[in-house]
C-alpha cells in the first residue's frame, strides 16, 4: 500500500518568518492530531525561507524540499542552487520540471535528466513533473507527451530509483488557472502513467512509485483525486499557502 504524499509547492512567496509562522501553526495541529502515519508531509518553500522552515519543523514529520535546482556540486552558475546547497540546508526532496520552469524559463527534458540524476547522486528525492498543455490536450496528444517526457526525464536511471522516485502528474492548462482535470480525467492518465512505469521497471518498480495529481487542487476536491486507485497524493500550489486550507487536504488525504 503506497502511503499518500501531500506537497505543498509555495513558489515564489513567504518571507523566512512566514514561512516559520506557517511551521509553527502546522506542528500544533500535527500535535492534536496526528496524521503523519497515514499521509506523508512535504512542503517547498522558496530557497531564501528553506533553512528557517526546516530549523522550525526539525524533529517533527515535515519534510521539506525545493522547488528547483542546478544539477552541478558547485561553479561560477550565477543565481543557481545547487544539490549539495539543498541537502545541507536539510532538504530531502526537490521538485523537478515543474511547468512553470518548463514553459516560462525553457528548461527541456535532457537538462531535467541531469537534474534528476544529480537529486539521486546528492541523496535528494526528485518530484519529476509532466504534464500536457491544452492544445496538447485538445490535439489527444496527452498519452504520448507524457509518455515522452517520462522516458526522457528518467533516461539512464534504473530500478533502483523506483523505491523513492515521486512523480506529479501537473496538467500546464490547470497549474493557477482554478480549472483542473476531473477526478476521472486525472486517474485515466495516471493510470497509463503506471502502465509505462510497469512496462519500463516491472510490477514491483511500478508499484513502489507515488504519482501525485497537481493542477488548481483545493480541499473541496482533494478526496476525489486521492480516491483513485493510481493517484498517491497531490502536488499543491496555491491552496497550500495557508496553513487550515493545507491542514484541511491532509485530514482528507489521511482518511481517504
Amino acid at each position: 500500500m503506497r502511503t499518500p504524499i501531500l506537497a505543498g509547492n509555495w513558489k515564489m512567496y513567504k518571507t523566512a518568518q512566514e514561512a516559520k509562522g506557517f511551521a509553527v501553526e502546522l506542528l500544533a495541529r500535527l500535535k492534536e492530531q496526528p496524521l503523519h502515519d497515514k499521509v506523508d508531509i512535504l512542503l517547498c518553500p522558496p530557497f531564501t525561507a528553506l533553512p528557517a522552515f526546516v530549523e522550525a519543523v526539525k524533529g517533527s514529520p515535515v519534510m521539506t524540499g525545493g522547488q528547483n535546482l542546478y544539477p552541478k556540486k558547485e561553479g561560477a552558475f550565477t543565481g543557481e542552487i545547487s544539490p549539495a546547497m539543498l541537502k545541507a540546508e536539510g532538504a530531502s526532496h526537490v521538485i523537478i520540471g515543474h511547468s512553470e520552469r518548463r514553459q516560462i524559463f525553457g528548461e527541456q527534458d535532457p537538462q531535467l535528466n541531469e537534474k534528476i540524476k544529480a537529486a539521486f547522486e546528492f541523496g535528494l528525492i526528485p518530484i519529476l513533473c509532466i504534464g500536457e498543455t491544452l492544445e496538447q490536450r485538445k490535439r489527444g496528444e496527452t498519452a504520448d507527451l507524457c509518455r515522452s517526457q517520462l522516458a526522457a526525464g528518467l533516461q539512464g536511471l534504473g530500478s533502483e530509483v523506483c523505491d523513492t522516485l515521486v512523480i506529479a502528474y501537473e496538467p500546464v492548462w490547470a497549474i493557477g488557472t482554478g480549472e483542473n482535470a476531473s477526478a476521472d480525467d486525472a486517474q485515466e492518465t495516471i493510470g497509463m502513467i503506471r502502465q509505462w512505469l510497469k512496462a519500463t521497471y516491472g510490477q514491483e518498480g511500478a508499484d513502489k512509485i507515488r504519482i501525485q495529481y497537481g493542477g488548481s487542487v483545493k480541499p473541496d476536491n482533494i478526496d476525489g483525486y486521492l480516491s483513485m486507485p493510481d493517484i498517491d497524493g497531490a502536488l499543491i500550489g496555491g491552496a497550500s499557502l495557508t496553513p487550515e486550507s493545507f491542514w484541511q487536504m491532509l485530514q482528507k488525504a489521511a482518511s481517504v
